[in-house]
């Protein structure tokens, strides 16, 4: 599976997290760092922002293990630029499962290509966390 870039990029702390919240530290940093995303959406942002800093690790751990690759081959040619949330559906604090659909925007480095990846995706809590499931992705994908 590909996704984004290949090496885990330095994680920026101090500046605009990558799925347009606060700063780094004070939105995803802490989720990539370990602690518990509250909600669905939450989980959804900050694997946003692992596919955009290279957090393959991350990325792994919050995926259900039913569903989850043995590995995962990140795209080093794809920058993810920004993160739009469609509409949610449960995955609350108190939700067993929830549903997040999204747009990821994304570059080609080199050509300059951009694209956005729309996929509906399932999430389930387990273990006292939420995890990725699977998700829809809407095949008319754009590329401009």
């Amino acid at each position: 599976m590909s996704f984004g870039a290949a090496a885990h990029r330095a994680r920026p702390h101090g500046s605009r997290c990558p799925c347009g919240g606060e700063t780094f530290g004070a939105c995803c940093g802490p989720l990539l760092d370990g602690a518990a995303a509250a909600t669905a959406v939450e989980l959804m942002r900050s694997r946003f922002t692992a596919f955009a800093v290279g957090d393959a690790g991350y990325l792994l751990r919050t995926w259900h293990p039913m569903t989850s690759p043995a590995s995962l081959d990140l795209d080093a040619g794809l920058r993810w630029e920004r993160l739009e949330i469609v509409r949610t559906a449960a995955g609350g604090p108190d939700d067993a499962r929830g549903i997040v659909e999204f747009r990821a925007h994304w570059r080609a480095s080199g050509s300059g290509e951009r694209g956005v990846l729309h996929e509906t995706s399932r999430f389930r809590r387990a273990a006292g966390g939420w995890l990725y499931v699977d998700g829809d992705v809407d095949e008319g994908a754009q590329r401009r």
